[in-house]
């Protein structure tokens, strides 16, 4: 399985590695990208000399003091004083970074332009070695000066161009630690991806075929120069387009496919419910923008879940569920359902005896109790009234045994809360019969809900079952429609309830 890396490649570490192992990181990656760069660009000023475009040789021996003593002199300086200088503008561009403080505005924006100044360090030195070398050949031989000036220049362009993609890549780090400091001040370079399309194509083939024409060029006005000579040239200049078009392809490449693998990588991990990711925006053009995009998608999942959850909690998970997925109208349907009522004895009396905060600690317990058995019989907590509760079963979902499930767990709730919360005691009654469940309120405003005589039936039984807390009480329609639950209740009375004119067979757990 492939690793994520959170600056799109290995080489580059991770946000969890310490600052001096980053910064160590970073020098080591500037210096061989500076060291590999113009050595890439020695071999092909050597090739070019040599095969490329072979006459006039450079290898007399009127030229010895130019081979042997300038040409070893100025590369050995300019690597040296190249290294020096570069790492003097990183260090005076990066001193927020290495004291582990975030970048002003100033700050960033001039840390933005150091693959730009790295380049531009590599490019004065070249120009320097074409001015310098094309006088030192000509003087003694004025027909080189063509061939040096363009080999020189073919080659300190490709330095130039090789040593910028690779800056870049290296500075990854920084550029994250830019953007995350400032996202907003950090402007998009809209126009980087081009500039990259660019510097590839040009060093890749323009150059190359601009050295082609010179190649053929010096074959047509020179005499000495045989056929072979220009068909040599001219495959040696294929072949270095082939190799640093491809080259800069690459590199390129990854520059593009960095970022977009990091989103990519991000959005498996959604896709698999994970919404606690996001990715390091470590790109400032128009791929970092879909780095921050996904950021902010995630941000807004997260959100949407937070939202979520807080709702199910408020009105319980299915009547969630069901208001997300259809528009929710005021009214509703006539259900036949269970009602469980529980409330509270002596509640006066235990909060003139206790602390507030005990209170609410205490009633936290007791309503935990409530929730954990109602719902585990898919039954839903409509209401906390106070100290009472109002669980109703088969609304918003149907139950096949409604009755039997909301028997179930008032007897679950008359155990658990004698051994759980002893402080407190409760009449639990359960009701049964037709009702409306839907919402109610105004269109600005209104909760799930359900009305009919079930629901006072439950509530006048919780209020006889005060009597005696340790059995719960239902109504013989609530015994009659359970299913395997009558086994655990017994017929106790029949009563006219308050409110009702109806007599009602009551029914005490055993």
């Amino acid at each position: 399985m492939r690793r994520d890396y959170d600056y799109g490649s290995i080489l580059l570490g991770s946000v969890d590695e310490g600052r001096r192992k980053q910064r160590i990181r970073i020098q080591v990656l500037l210096t061989l990208s500076i060291v590999l760069s113009n050595a890439i660009g020695a071999v092909i000023a050597i090739v070019l000399s040599s095969a490329g475009i072979p006459e006039p040789s450079v290898f007399h021996t009127k030229f010895w003091w130019v081979n042997f003593i300038a040409l070893p002199i100025y590369v050995g300086a300019a690597l040296v004083l190249g290294a020096l200088l570069g790492t003097l503008i990183i260090v005076r561009q990066l001193r927020w970074a290495i004291r582990d403080q975030e970048p002003t505005r100033k700050e960033a924006r001039r840390a933005r332009w150091i693959p730009w100044k790295l380049t531009a360090l590599q490019a004065a030195f070249w120009i320097g070695a074409v001015i310098m070398f094309t006088i030192c050949y000509g003087v003694l031989d004025p027909n080189l000066i063509p061939k040096i000036f363009f080999v020189v220049a073919l080659s300190g362009t490709v330095v130039c161009a090789i040593s910028y993609l690779l800056s870049e890549f290296s500075l990854r780090p920084i550029a994250a630690q830019i953007i995350a400091a400032d996202p907003r001040s950090a402007r998009r370079r809209r126009g980087a991806l081009r500039t990259r399309a660019f510097i590839s194509w040009s060093v890749g083939s323009g150059i190359p075929i601009v050295g082609m024409f010179l190649v053929a060029g010096f074959g047509l006005f020179r005499d000495q120069t045989t056929k072979t000579d220009v068909f040599v040239g001219i495959t040696v200049l294929v072949g270095i387009a082939l190799f640093t078009g491809l080259l800069l392809t690459m590199l390129n490449t990854t520059h593009v496919i960095a970022p977009v693998r990091n989103v990519a990588s991000g959005m498996t991990k959604v896709s698999k419910g994970d919404t606690d990711v996001s990715v390091v925006i470590f790109d400032d053009t128009e791929l970092g923008e879909l780095q921050a995009g996904f950021n902010d998608m995630v941000q807004g999942l997260r959100e949407r879940e937070r939202l979520q959850d807080l709702f199910g909690r408020h009105v319980g998970r299915d009547v969630a569920e069901a208001a997300l997925s259809s528009d929710p109208e005021l009214g509703g349907t006539e259900r036949t359902v269970a009602v469980v009522f529980v409330d509270v004895i002596g509640s006066t009396t235990l909060a003139a005896e206790r602390r507030p905060s005990e209170v609410v600690s205490i009633l936290n317990r007791f309503f935990a109790v409530i929730v954990t058995e109602v719902e585990q019989r898919k039954g839903l907590v409509n209401k906390f009234e106070g100290d009472a509760v109002l669980a109703v079963f088969g609304a918003p979902i149907d139950l096949d045994d409604s009755a039997g499930a909301a028997l179930a767990a008032a007897r679950a709730i008359s155990s658990r809360l004698a051994d759980e919360v002893p402080e407190l005691s409760a009449g639990i009654g359960v009701g049964y019969g037709s009702v409306v469940a839907g919402n109610v309120g105004a269109i600005q405003r209104f909760e799930y809900t359900v009305i009919g005589d079930a629901v006072n039936e439950s509530a006048r039984l919780s209020e006889l079952a005060k009597r005696d807390p340790a059995h719960p009480l239902a109504s013989g329609a609530a015994v009659e429609a359970a299913h395997d639950e009558v086994q655990h209740w017994c017929e106790q009375e029949t009563v006219t309830l308050r409110g009702r004119t109806a007599e009602t067979v009551v029914y005490a757990a055993r």
